[in-house]
């Protein structure tokens, strides 16, 4: 349905160091700086852009919004929450765990607040 997410950032360089290490962690490659100036991820299929808003005002976090990042395994989950609070993420609500429906998810906020979470859906 989606062609990709972007969200605003008021540092590209915490932003690359946070998502570099974070997609990394989840076995993909490094973003790219495209002409524009936005740095762009893209993994499983998906594209994530990061870029300063083009009005010049702030960036600010969705009230209320998440993404969510496929991960492969558990041990995915685990090695992206890692990376992110190694390069300027926070952990927000509860350590990486397990949930009732058997997904494994975790919760960061990246280094300009917006919240992401990583999951692995157990296949059937």
């Amino acid at each position: 349905m989606f062609t990709h997410v972007m969200v605003g950032s008021n540092d590209l360089e915490k932003a690359r160091r946070f998502y570099g290490a974070t997609f990394v962690a989840l076995g993909g490659k490094p973003g790219a700086m495209d002409a524009r100036g936005r740095l762009i991820y893209i993994h499983g299929g998906g594209r994530l852009m990061i870029t300063k808003p083009i009005d010049g005002k702030p960036a600010t976090a969705a009230n209320g919004g998440t993404i969510g990042i496929a991960a492969e395994s558990p041990d995915h989950v685990r090695a992206w929450h890692t990376a992110g609070t190694e390069h300027g993420g926070t952990t927000i609500e509860s350590p990486p765990t397990e949930r009732p429906n058997g997904e494994f998810v975790a919760y960061l906020r990246d280094p300009d607040g917006n919240k992401l979470t990583a999951r692995s859906i157990p296949r059937k």
